[in-house]
């Protein structure tokens, strides 16, 4: 599902909540980025200031988790301890991660059986899938290269 700022007005009302500036921004920041591109909260701070946007940290922290859990964004652990978001894309832009562990180059992939099969165990306890993520953390070819003896 591709979430528009109605959208997201309309799914945050149902529950209770409002659509803000600052949750606009963040959506319209997410949407507009180029695909590949992660962002930390920190990040986004920066992209946004940048941009004459002033939204405090805690807002944007607050506002990555919600949008998170709506299942608008995806939450990434790229890099031990690093939270990372990018938008939530429907298939057939799905995707998943293979992140060097020593360097932390990131190489998105797509593999539909994982989304098929997270999809299908959803459905089958009653669940509505909202992501389906594979991250695999392995060692690069080039650090690989590195770690050998001499």
């Amino acid at each position: 599902m591709s979430y528009t700022a109605s959208a997201l007005k309309a799914e945050l009302n149902e529950r209770g909540w409002r659509m803000t500036p600052q949750r606009e921004i963040i959506l319209e920041t997410f949407q507009n980025l180029p695909r590949g591109k992660h962002l930390s909260a920190e990040d986004l701070r920066d992209l946004l200031q940048a941009e004459g946007d002033s939204v405090s940290l805690s807002t944007i922290y607050r506002n990555l988790k919600l949008m998170a859990r709506m299942g608008i964004l995806r939450e990434l652990e790229l890099a031990e301890g690093q939270k990372r978001y990018e938008i939530n894309q429907p298939s057939p832009h799905h995707h998943h991660h293979l992140i060097c562990v020593r360097c932390n180059k990131t190489i998105e992939f797509k593999n539909d059986s994982v989304l098929k099969v997270g999809a299908r165990t959803a459905k089958k306890f009653g669940y509505q899938l909202l992501d389906c993520q594979l991250t695999i953390h392995a060692v690069c070819p080039t650090c690989q290269r590195s770690l050998l003896p001499v």
